[in-house]
């Protein structure tokens, strides 16, 4: 019987059933540093001879136990583009799109996959060092065998190195918007039961390793993508009660939220808004024990400047610091007042900053806020801004930028939805080398809703939030069996981009930021900015050359 076409590929790449494995894509040798993780994927086409033989694939190799195979499963993409989007897209049509990586597991049907024929289909495979590999070069041999009788369809040899030296810790600050109601809603749990701190656990965990280092932290249901009028789950960490008019606080949820975050390697607490999406004028919804009785305390019907919410800022906000300051992370929370203002709502926004700031002790108040007149007024020192409205902010030289992106920027710039090639999204991290930016958001880790949270969805079958984004703004990872999550390619290219981002910031360390960006430039082949920059996946694979052979040996 005849082998099966099959080829280990660089990880920068998407694999489409209808469409032939390019030569370009092929690699044969992977490297990186032992605390990396180096990333491969290998893919194989169906033949009738074999068709619908149920395959895994098998790695046979000293590093055996560094090393984890997924599958590359597609899934269904309405949405794939915006009307106006530029060129650099894989496809603009619905269809089956290459994104959920699911552990191969004999007992799960559905992670087992099938010859098809004249289909391509791809696995993921990353080796996990982990400071448990000795440097140097190791052989790996892929088979593709049957899953029934272990029949070897195809095989190919390759070679990872584990090259000596740690990269530095990552010192950007990274957030995915972490949203517990989705939770809690998909597994059907109640709210902050064990199930529900068990399955948060577990998300927070699989962020903070690849890369997230911030977490956002739900003191009240943060007001967030929910129509005007509407409400999301009540996920709220604190207790509110009023005993005839007086408030006290309890914050033993928040205590428990801060352990898991300690225990799961967060650096940074990002306080949920204070004030509602889009001009700060109500207050988010606040469930609170008034006299004995459970109601709503504060919600949309709340004019945010007025005097209860205030007096309820003015109270709890005290207590709150204190208590961050017992449990030793106040100097590690961020705060937010409300998402996206504009020009329109300067004033609401600067009234809402006057009735926080006096109570934060100097932290840092942090928005999405694109508008650079806006900044000019002064009335939020610490902008997030969107990745294609960035251009204003480093001209005039802003300290400490952020930037984020979402459903807007779908033209030119980066970011990750499904139909973008795995390059465009992987080129993140560069760029934010490139321009020294101390921070990155993204609102979606995990947004298992329709867009205004309207109802809610499940992402497996349903990736553009009820076909108003496009097919992965809304969330990085899947909601997977026993309540733990399943990585997207999205989200692994995101990985592999804050691993870049850490080898030119070691690099620089050694030989100062001019060498860099000029080694930037001559692996890009001409100029790397925000809007121009290396479509292909080979930029990667002389970037990471470069620079590793530069810091071989020198970490």
């Amino acid at each position: 019987m005849p082998e099966l076409p099959f080829f280990p590929l660089t990880p920068t790449i998407k694999v489409f059933p209808d469409e032939p494995v390019r030569e370009e894509w092929r690699r044969s040798q992977f490297e990186g540093f032992q605390n990396e993780t180096i990333s491969f994927q290998a893919a194989f086409c169906g033949m009738a001879e074999y068709d619908r033989r149920p395959v895994v694939l098998r790695a046979e190799s000293p590093l055996k136990k560094q090393i984890r195979i997924r599958t590359v499963l597609s899934v269904p993409v309405r949405l794939a583009a915006l009307p106006g989007a530029d060129d650099n897209y894989l496809r603009k049509t619905p269809g089956l799109y290459p994104d959920l990586l699911r552990d191969q597991q004999p007992e799960n049907p559905l992670a087992i996959l099938r010859v098809q024929t004249e289909q391509w289909q791809s696995f993921w495979i990353d080796v996990e060092p982990e400071d448990e590999c000795e440097p140097g070069v190791y052989p790996v041999e892929l088979r593709l065998v049957t899953a029934d009788d272990e029949t070897v369809l195809a095989s190919a040899s390759i070679s990872v190195t584990i090259l000596p030296g740690r990269l530095p810790a990552q010192k950007l600050i990274r957030t995915h918007w972490f949203h517990t109601d989705c939770l809690a809603e998909y597994y059907r749990v109640p709210v902050f039961s064990e199930e529900h701190w068990t399955i948060i656990e577990n998300f927070i965990r699989t962020a903070v390793r690849r890369g997230c280092t911030m977490i956002l932290t739900p003191l009240f249901t943060p007001p967030l993508d929910t129509a005007p009028g509407g409400e999301r789950l009540t996920v709220q960490l604190v207790d509110v009660n009023v005993c005839k008019g007086a408030y006290t606080f309890g914050f033993d949820r928040l205590e428990r939220w801060v352990e898991i975050c300690r225990r799961c390697g967060v650096a940074y607490l990002e306080m949920s808004h204070l004030f509602t999406q889009w001009g700060a004028a109500a207050a988010p919804k606040i469930i609170a024990t008034v006299d004995g009785e459970e109601k709503r305390l504060f919600g949309w019907e709340t004019d945010a400047h007025g005097e209860a919410y205030a007096h309820f800022l003015s109270e709890f906000l005290p207590a709150l610091m204190k208590k961050l300051n017992e449990l030793g992370v106040a100097e590690r929370a961020y705060f937010h007042i409300s998402d996206e203002p504009s020009l329109d709502h300067l004033e609401s926004y600067r009234h809402a900053c006057s009735l926080v700031k006096p109570y934060l002790q100097r932290r840092p108040v942090i928005d999405a806020l694109s508008d650079f007149a806006f900044y000019q007024t002064g009335a939020l020192e610490k902008p997030i801004v969107a990745i294609d409205h960035l251009e204003p902010f480093l001209q005039a030289g802003v300290p400490g930028l952020w930037t984020y992106y979402c459903v807007g920027q779908y033209r030119d710039v980066t970011n990750s939805f499904m139909a973008m090639p795995a390059a465009r999204t992987r080129m993140l991290g560069v760029q934010l080398y490139r321009y020294q930016l101390e921070g990155f958001l993204q609102w979606g880790y995990n947004f298992y809703h329709t867009q205004l949270s309207l109802a809610n969805l499940n992402p497996y079958e349903v990736t553009d939030a009820g076909g108003v984004f496009p097919s992965g703004d809304a969330f990085q990872v899947y909601p997977g069996r026993d309540g733990k999550p399943e990585e997207s390619i999205r989200f692994m290219l995101n990985h592999l981009a804050m691993q870049d981002l850490r080898a030119l910031e070691a690099l620089e360390t050694l030989q100062g930021r001019e060498q860099v960006l000029r080694l930037l430039e001559e692996c890009a082949q001409g100029p790397l900015t925000l809007t121009d920059y290396p479509r292909d996946a080979a930029f990667f694979d002389r970037l990471r050359q470069r620079v590793n052979k530069e810091l071989s040996g020198r970490l």
